[in-house]
């Protein structure tokens, strides 16, 4: 059995010390609870082991909202955080996250996330993630997983890895009462690299206490008892010395989960609503005896999961679990193992809201704004339209998943966030007619602002016969659902969407949509001359309403980009979703395979391949005013880099090789702001490798971007700094990054396809 074990790199060579000396201390018993979720009040629970004074962990849900709480925030969704495009944005963001798990007594929080990546525009978890692009989930990981563990929370990140389909995602049982596995995700070696690897490669380097490994198979093996990816790429080529953690029910065996590399059983003896056996809990103590686990192996799990606790100091002064969390538990306590020390129902709220309102307007992306509707010009009679604009109708928690568009709810209220345990609990919510409503009243004490919010009624062709005076303008909000366990099985809004705009344009020559919920969505409609302007606001949070008013008043230049593409139509894209009459019905065991033949062409990078129109195109993004670009400077910041590849002897750092994170060149551009106000530009800089580095590339790829405030008339230097990893591929011959010896080309602009300067790095 070969599992790399942890040495503290990292800065945690200290809290090492002090795991050693809780371990120490250990039964075997005792160590089979460090390892083994048990019942509780959180989400996940590691019982107390009252006599070393250590209270237990508590593991909560999740990438944007302490779900299972009441008094807390509601952040923006990771696609929201993504489509700001802002590092300071996801870095606050995760911050104030961590502080409001911390203040509810939750030590570990269940995100964020980089799988699914978005391998398909389908996909019914990619809102909870950052963008199909791993550059910019990259950087989100790195920038929420900084921020959370800033505030004394460990940040786990997940799915690990090639979690890119909700869709037989767990095993099922066939008709003839068979156990069907779960969907296998079959990557190549290049793909893996620099695709889906690539974000979580930035967690670790950021120091992420944990990795959930992800419920599907990989190349046939289970996501969670996998060895290639766990042990081999995990633990030893990026160096993580955090601990792996199951996703909830998706360890398949004990001794050999735990040599492939699985460090804690989540959640443990438990199936949600009854008592399951566990494959780790006395099963370890047994195996350990009888010689199939060496106890080597079972400590090195615990000084995992006890090093990050010791570093983040959760070891002094942490605040109780928050009590008014357990009957939202899935477990009453009378059911619970162990007794966890409680404390008081706490608000953790502080001030956040601020801060959800700010980053939930720089994720909104205007697409759409002939001859300057927005922002609007205090209009005195306006009509808000629309089944997504009004108040929550089906109550203020959307983790159940029967409770989404099956079910026939959520059809009239706004729609903040996705559903499943990726959501969370609004305290409140702003809806947009009630902020459009307060910003009318605030210039216009008598204006009107009429409304519909019944798509079944604006679908006809008299649907807004009960308006009068006829409004100046309408604005109309569309909602698209997605959640966890489901994929989405189509990328139009729903609710009728384009009957709904289509009527509602026919009768309102100046009519404004704004898309909230899940994305990409295509958009049939975005032609018609009566609609004249588009904002995709996401999913901001429980301040969607004022952020989308102050987009469309002005009080915010819209500064959000997109973090995906959208397509002209839907058979655009490839689906990427294996799903068919045939595999539901199947008996074999083995059917569900997902082979990744597309390499690394998703989104932008398939569209651009393939030369295919586009309706709006991965990174763009329209402003109140306008930018332009300039002197593009090329310069090696490291001299006498000669070498292609990275030193086999250099030292692993968290997130691989320390070569591949050092800086060895500077890309300078000048920004302007052209127009009439200030605003917010978005430089955005790609790369485009020469046939070297394989026969099916993209032509371009992400590679640095910068969000630049600039007053009227005022010009900035941008330097967007390259290191080892951006400039390089991977060489699977070598098993190695490699810096191409013919140079790589280098190209500056607004979007991913609208490059102004250009120029080339060679080694």
């Amino acid at each position: 059995m070969h599992v790399a074990d942890t040495n503290g790199t990292g800065g945690w060579d200290a809290a090492l010390k002090k795991a050693d000396a809780f371990l120490a201390e250990l039964s075997l018993e005792e160590k089979a609870y460090m390892i083994t979720g048990t019942t509780g009040p959180c989400a996940g629970n590691i019982a107390p082991i009252p006599r070393l004074n250590f209270t237990g962990l508590c593991l909560q849900d999740g990438p944007l909202a302490i779900r299972q709480a009441v008094y807390a925030s509601v952040f923006p969704a990771g696609l929201s955080t993504a489509a700001s495009w802002d590092r300071d944005l996801m870095y606050q963001r995760g911050l104030f996250m961590g502080e409001e798990f911390r203040g509810k007594g939750a030590h570990v929080i269940l995100g964020p996330v980089a799988g699914p990546l978005g391998r398909s525009p389908y996909g019914g978890r990619n809102w909870e993630g950052f963008s199909p692009d791993p550059y910019l989930t990259g950087v989100g990981m790195e920038q929420t997983v900084t921020g959370m563990q800033a505030a004394g929370v460990q940040a786990c990140s997940k799915h690990y890895i090639g979690n890119e389909q909700e869709t037989q995602r767990n095993p099922s049982v066939s008709v003839e009462n068979k156990t069907i596995e779960a969907v296998s995700s079959n990557v190549d070696d290049q793909t893996m690299h620099e695709l889906y690897l690539w974000p979580f490669a930035n967690a670790v380097h950021a120091g992420t206490a944990s990795i959930m490994c992800s419920y599907n198979r990989i190349n046939g093996s289970y996501g969670c008892q996998n060895s290639k990816t766990l042990n081999g790429l995990l633990k030893e080529e990026l160096g993580f010395q955090g601990y792996v953690m199951s996703d909830w029910s998706a360890t398949h065996s004990g001794v050999p989960a735990i040599a492939a590399g699985l460090d804690m059983n989540m959640p443990g003896g438990i199936a949600f609503t009854s008592p399951s056996p566990s494959y780790f809990g006395d099963n370890i103590t047994t195996a350990v005896n009888n010689g199939s686990l060496p106890i080597a192996r079972v400590d090195d799990m615990i000084r995992r999961i006890m090093t990050p606790y010791y570093h983040l100091s959760q070891d002094s002064s942490y605040p109780p679990i928050d009590s008014s969390g357990v009957p939202l538990n899935f477990f009453p306590k009378p059911s619970w193992v162990h007794e966890f020390p409680l404390g008081p129902t706490t608000d953790v709220r502080a001030a956040h809201a601020s801060l959800i309102r700010t980053l939930g307007a720089a994720g909104i992306v205007l697409l759409k704004n002939t001859n300057g509707t927005l922002p609007l010009k205090q209009p005195t009679n306006l009509a808000v339209l629309g089944n997504a604009a009004a108040d929550f109708t089906a109550g203020e928690y959307t983790l159940s998943l029967t409770a989404g568009i099956a079910a026939g709810n959520y059809e009239t209220g706004t729609l903040p966030v996705g559903g499943g345990s990726g959501t969370g609990r609004f305290s409140y919510v702003v809806p947009p007619l009630d902020a459009i409503k307060a910003r009318v009243a605030s210039y216009a004490p008598r204006g009107l602002v009429q409304y519909i919010t019944n798509n079944t009624i604006l679908s006809s062709p008299t649907g807004l016969g009960t308006l009068a005076p006829p409004p100046e303008i309408c604005v109309l909000f569309l909602k698209s659902w997605a959640a966890e366990s489901e994929d989405r099985v189509s990328l139009l809004a729903e609710w009728n969407s384009t009957a709904v705009v289509e009527a509602v344009a026919a009768q309102c020559p100046n009519t404004v949509v704004v898309l909230t919920g899940a994305a990409p969505n295509v958009l049939p409609w975005a032609g018609n001359p009566n609609v004249t302007a588009v904002l995709a606001a996401h999913m901001p949070g429980q301040e969607i309403g004022n952020s989308i008013a102050d987009v469309l008043f002005g009080d915010v230049n819209p500064s959000g980009r997109l973090p995906y593409t959208i397509a002209l139509k839907e058979d655009d894209y490839a689906r990427n979703i294996v799903n068919s009459t045939e595999l539901l019905e199947t008996e074999d065991a083995d059917a569900w395979q997902a082979d990744f033949t597309e390499g690394e062409l998703i989104d932008y990078r398939e569209f651009d391949k393939e030369g295919k129109k586009v309706a709006f195109e991965f990174g763009l993004g329209l402003s109140y005013t306008t930018f332009a670009l300039s002197d593009l400077e090329i310069s090696k910041v490291a001299e006498g880099v000669v070498a292609l590849t990275p030193s086999a002897a250099g030292p692993v750092i968290p997130g691989g090789n320390a070569e591949l994170w050092m800086t060895l060149f500077s890309v300078e551009v000048e920004v302007a702001n052209t127009g009439k106000v200030a605003g917010a530009a978005v430089p955005q800089l790609y790369l485009s490798f020469p046939a070297e580095a394989g026969e099916v590339r993209p032509v371009r790829v992400l590679r640095g971007f910068e969000k630049v405030q600039l007053g009227v008339g005022e010009t900035k230097k941008v330097a967007f700094q390259l290191m080892r990893r951006d400039v390089s591929y991977w060489s699977v011959v070598e098993q190695t990054w490699r810096i191409p010896g013919e140079g790589v080309q280098v190209a500056v602009g607004w979007s991913s396809r609208d490059l102004v300067c250009n120029g080339t790095i060679t080694a």
